[in-house]
């Protein structure tokens, strides 16, 4: 009898599983959550909107007035949005209409394992650069392999996951000018670096930006995140992403979340950015401990060597 299995790609059998251990600790730091969760005044509206919809009927096919809305948060135009069952859809989606075999997609690790395990799922080749040794994005390196790779697809994670690096402006708009494919810039933590490179999307179609509700937004078991890009990249992105992706409690609760930002959500972000700067000075003042300067809500320490005397 034939192995099913046999027709697998051979890729994907050499592949392990993207998985977390299902830990319930009473404080949780392996997935960089939203420690206080979300507001009362987030949960209550949205259960008050959703007590008066008619639950038997599909969500919206397009989430129209999500769109609206993300754009107005974000500072863009709503055919430029594409709203997902959380961002790893929406990686997955732009990777799915991008890469096949003989494509190329650039990273720079360490980084979010995602990248890596869809692009080599759908045939693709990763190409990958590593962090300075301060931990921070190389960009030269970066440009060297822009020029000599060509990659079809560059995604770097701003701040970085798992090391809180941010990539600047400037620094980005070198890669950008000099990609010929699509630059990648997962956001997932901009919240907590007071920065976003949204801005740049005026000037160049070729970036895309990746934003989730899982961090600052609270919104973690709901699984909303977001997309910008130029409309006509939005609109091939979008092309992967399956019918009714985004169910009605998601959609409402994050159209809730983004009208109450600024009075809900924004103070715990604050809180977060202020215990995360407490703690890098604590740190520093410990022997052995090298904390590294975050941009997100989470922080890598290395451990200095010492050599005993003898």
């Amino acid at each position: 009898m034939a192995n099913p299995l046999d027709r697998i790609k051979p890729r994907v059998r050499g592949l392990k599983a993207y998985t977390l251990k299902p830990d319930r600790g009473a404080v949780k730091l392996n997935q960089n959550e939203n420690p206080w969760g979300v507001p009362e005044a987030v949960r209550a509206e949205t259960l008050r909107r959703m007590g008066r919809r008619e639950w038997a009927r599909y969500p919206d096919f397009v989430p129209a007035a999500l769109h609206e809305k993300l754009a107005a948060f974000a500072g863009w135009r709503a055919d430029g949005v594409v709203a997902g069952n959380g961002s790893n859809e929406l990686i997955q989606a732009t990777l799915m209409v991008t890469v096949g075999e003989g494509k190329r997609v650039l990273i720079s690790e360490p980084t979010f394992a995602l990248y890596r395990q869809v692009t080599t799922v759908l045939g693709g080749e990763v190409l990958s650069v590593p962090l300075d040794g301060a931990l921070g994005f190389d960009v030269e390196a970066l440009l060297e392999a822009i020029e000599r790779d060509e990659p079809d697809v560059t995604i770097l994670c701003s701040p970085n996951n798992p090391t809180g690096c941010r990539i600047s402006e400037e620094e980005l708009e070198r890669l950008l000018t000099r990609a010929g494919g699509i630059v990648v810039i997962d956001e997932a933590y901009f919240e907590f670096s007071g920065r976003t490179v949204a801005p740049l999307l005026e000037r160049h179609p070729n970036l895309a930006v990746f934003r989730t509700f899982s961090k600052a937004m609270a919104l973690a078991g709901l699984r909303v995140g977001y997309l910008l890009a130029a409309p006509e990249l939005a609109r091939e992105v979008s092309k992967a992403v399956l019918p009714y992706n985004l169910n009605a409690f998601s959609q409402t609760a994050a159209e809730v979340a983004v009208e109450l930002y600024d009075a809900e959500l924004r103070p715990t972000v604050e809180r977060v950015v202020a215990e995360r700067e407490r703690l890098f000075t604590e740190l520093q003042n410990i022997g052995g401990l090298a904390p590294v300067r975050s941009c997100a809500n989470f922080m890598v320490v290395r451990r200095r060597r010492t050599c005993a005397s003898v």
